[in-house]
């Protein structure tokens, strides 16, 4: 069976230890703890030959599992503190703001879409939260979409 250039999920503790810690690596290169990748393979315990070679084709995909993506597509009033207070909201339930834009407002209202996410620990309806939005003062209009 050829796979060429499929993704397959693979629990880590079947991994080869390599593969592990290239993810490893790469982590500490995207949070900023290691400042170059000499720096993070030696802190991640593999050769720098090894992480290149590895790093365009090994990702953590923990990401993905337990958590809803949910976009909220809004229109705001152009007043100061609008969008502070739905970020405020978000954050109220425990979104993780992934995303956000606001445009430059045009007749007094400013669109603005802001995508979150939720882990799944069933404490959040993004329909509930969509609702809690429109009610802040200063939101004229607030819809979702929901990713994965």
């Amino acid at each position: 069976m050829d796979l060429g250039e499929k993704y397959v999920v693979v629990r880590a503790d079947v991994l080869p230890d390599v593969i592990v810690k290239v993810i490893e690596a790469k982590k500490l290169l995207a949070t900023g703890e290691c400042k170059s990748s000499s720096e993070a393979c030696q802190a991640a315990g593999i050769s720098r030959s090894a992480f290149y070679k590895y790093k365009d084709s090994a990702f953590n995909y923990s990401d993905g599992f337990g958590s809803q993506i949910v976009t909220y597509y809004l229109t705001l009033c152009d007043r100061a503190g609008v969008f502070s207070e739905v970020l405020r909201c978000l954050y109220s339930h425990g979104a993780n703001i992934l995303t956000m834009n606001q445009n430059i407002p045009i007749d007094s209202a400013a669109t603005a879409t802001v995508t979150v996410r939720f882990d799944d620990n069933g404490e959040h309806n993004a329909a509930a939260i969509c609702e809690e939005l429109s009610g802040i003062d200063g939101v004229i209009r607030a819809g979702t979409s929901y990713g994965r």
